[in-house]
């Protein structure tokens, strides 16, 4: 075997790979890509940190190349889809940093709540100002954890040895896990009600974008502070300034943040706020089990096939082509479903029709989960890893074949089981290809399961569809196709309109529909 190591790692993860007798490894730092795209002529793996960019035309000059590792938890500088097309296994290493990040977070708060930062200031300046820098306990406040997974978790076992209450929003988790932390699960309004101080662990994505805007700001405990490890992407920092300016926000503890390094200081100068410059997974100690992470997964792979943290999946033999539209089919259903449920995830239910669906459940099931999942944690769930992230978090699979004759050859049925009751769809591919929603909650409608699309549900009489059609063109929105079933609980509606509406027109013209008393649901889907 033949690794290429294009960044830094630390000498124990070479060590680890070179132990391993008959492999060579190629670990020189700040190639070109030229020298690269040469050096990987014979390689079987590519190990990057986030300074290589590895592209089509790189993995078109590396023919045996098998898997590409990137210490680290993103992937942003890896084509991840020309890689599976070309068969590559994408591995990174989620978690390793997870002790780092959790430490900093208490770090913050500590900082907020006894103005370490300011003290430390002023007595460098040769000022005692015992008097002005009384602070606040952590002991008994509430702190309310956004996102519960790896950080979040770690995050909760330190803050409980201060004494804190932990409450977290987090709809993939169940309450058993929940429990077994000492955590309260809520929902994010009660949350923000509750919390006083407030941490945030999800991704970034276009669900949680400016998760906490103006809106959002005003409905929390007067006096907050806000913690974000996380994204930038998660905070309005317009709004988040004037909160704290009004005096609504006490403080916010800031590692990341929507430009970095920003363009405008104007928040990090905040006497409120404690701001550091994206430090949180930089300690020795993470970026050396980082390494060690990697390096195991890539010796892994080589060795017995075992993939382990992979962020896509290898290509389906050439055989099994024509099996690829069912996965895409389980993968926007499951998609589908995790934007229009409201609730905690406790399972999911997967039937499969048809003998090409009956024959591939173990991979559509994890396309399905991944689909599922995707939305609401990060890019890095897929088909390879679905079922672990699931099993972590308490989510129960119940997969069951049937052989029924249904009007398609080939189908799947998901019900998704949440706190707030059952959501059930099935969808089919039709030609050429394109996968299509056939079924909604009992109610036969038939609508593609692609681009951009507003989910209604409503009471059946005469009127309901003029309004939608009225308020959308309001909105400036563009209506591409209109798919209505009508069933005894009244009927369902799958509008697409045209991605030029997702740019704020759309949530204001959904708001509106919301409103209209005969339409009980509606939804933004992005497939």
């Amino acid at each position: 075997m033949h690794i290429v190591i294009a960044d830094s790692l630390p000498a124990s993860a070479i060590e680890l790979l070179r132990s391993v007798p008959g492999w060579t490894i190629d670990a020189r730092v700040g190639r070109s890509p030229a020298d690269l795209a040469r050096d990987l002529a014979m390689a079987d793996a590519l190990i990057v940190r986030s300074a290589t960019k590895v592209d089509a035309a790189i993995m078109a000059a590396a023919p045996c190349l098998r898997v590409i590792a990137r210490a680290g938890t993103g992937v942003d500088n890896v084509d991840v889809s020309a890689a599976t097309e070309r068969g590559i296994v994408v591995m990174n290493a989620p978690g390793a940093n997870s002790i780092s990040v959790a430490e900093l977070t208490l770090a913050l708060m500590l900082s907020l709540s006894r103005a370490i930062p300011a003290a430390d200031a002023a007595m460098k300046r040769g000022t005692w100002e015992k008097k002005k820098l009384a602070g606040v306990e952590l002991r008994g406040k509430a702190l309310g954890l956004v996102g519960l997974g790896r950080i979040g978790q770690e995050v909760g076992v330190r803050a409980r040895a201060f004494g804190m209450q932990l409450l977290a929003h987090d709809p993939f988790i169940s309450e058993q896990i929940a429990e077994s932390l000492g955590v309260e699960l809520v929902t994010l309004d009660d949350l923000c009600a509750r919390a006083d101080y407030i941490s945030l662990h999800v991704p970034a994505t276009p669900e949680t974008r400016h998760l906490f805007n103006a809106e959002r700001l005003a409905m929390c405990r007067a006096g907050v502070r806000i913690v974000n490890t996380a994204r930038g992407e998660l905070i309005d920092e317009a709004a988040l300034a004037a909160a704290i300016e009004a005096g609504d926000v006490a403080g916010a503890g800031l590692d990341v943040f929507e430009t970095e390094p920003p363009r405008d200081w104007s928040l990090t100068s905040m006497p409120q706020v404690v701001a550091t410059p994206h430090i949180a997974a930089s300690t020795a100690e993470a970026q050396e089990q980082v390494g060690l992470e990697t390096a195991m997964a890539v010796r892994e792979f080589l060795l017995d096939g075992v993939i382990r943290s992979a962020v896509n999946f290898p290509a389906l033999a050439h055989d099994d082509a024509n099996v690829q539209p069912l996965v895409r089919l389980a993968e926007r259903m499951g998609a589908f479903l995790a934007q229009v449920a409201a609730g905690r995830t406790h399972g999911i239910s997967i039937r499969y029709y048809g003998e090409r669906a009956r024959a591939h459940a173990n991979l559509l099931a994890s396309a399905a989960i991944a689909g599922l999942l995707r939305p609401m944690l990060s890019a890095n769930v897929s088909v390879v890893n679905a079922r672990q992230v699931a099993a972590g978090r308490g989510i129960e699979i119940v997969e069951s074949r049937s052989s029924r004759p249904r009007d398609f050859a080939d189908m799947l049925s998901l019900k998704l089981h949440t706190t707030d009751g059952d959501r059930w769809i099935e969808g089919a591919v039709f030609e050429p290809g394109r996968p299509r929603l056939t079924l909604l909650d009992g109610v036969d409608v038939e609508a593609p399961l692609e681009g951009l699309q507003v989910v209604l549900q409503n009471e059946d009489r005469p009127g309901v569809i003029g309004d939608i059609g009225s308020i959308l063109g309001r909105h400036g929105v563009n209506i591409a196709s209109f798919a209505l079933g009508r069933g005894e609980g009244g009927a369902v509606g799958v509008v697409n309109v045209d991605q030029a509406a997702d740019n704020g027109k759309l949530e204001q013209a959904v708001d509106e529909l919301r409103a209209v008393e005969a339409i009980t649901a509606a939804y933004i889907v992005r497939l």
